[in-house]
């Protein structure tokens, strides 16, 4: 259970479905960044996986595709760009498994029904009583 990656309280992935490559991140860092392989790869295939149900596999292949591809070359550390890349999965995979609950439609209250007209039945009255007066008047 320590070497999982937890995504949510059903969803729990095997490190050893990560497949993680290191290489040289580049940019600005003069001599560490030339000869440090700082910069994390992570790739997650969905299709294959063994952490998810049929619906949820279904559902993330849907919205992320059957591969996921995380990169991190953000911090000078292998370790803390690896765990930034690993933190970067899961709130993707989060975000693909999370379901909006079903709307359930509501009718206005008695109350701000009637608010709502007597709104109106006073704007009406503001606008009628701004008209010129007719010849009866």
């Amino acid at each position: 259970m320590e070497d999982d990656l937890v995504v949510t309280r059903s969803v729990r992935i095997p490190r050893s479905e990560l497949e993680v490559t290191f290489s040289a991140s580049g940019g600005p860092g003069g001599q560490h960044a030339n000869r440090s392989n700082t910069r994390v790869e992570l790739r997650f295939d969905v299709a294959t996986s063994s952490a998810f149900g049929p619906g949820q596999r279904q559902r993330v292949i849907d919205r992320l595709g059957p591969e996921i591809r995380v990169v991190a070359d953000d911090e000078r550390s292998q370790l803390r760009n690896r765990a930034l890349a690993e933190r970067r999965l899961v709130e993707r995979l989060q975000t693909a498994l999370h379901v909006e609950p079903p709307r359930r439609p509501t009718k206005p209250s008695r109350a701000s029904q009637r608010r709502r007209v007597d709104s109106k039945q006073r704007r009406g009255e503001v606008k009628r009583s701004r008209a010129r007066p007719s010849r009866d008047d």
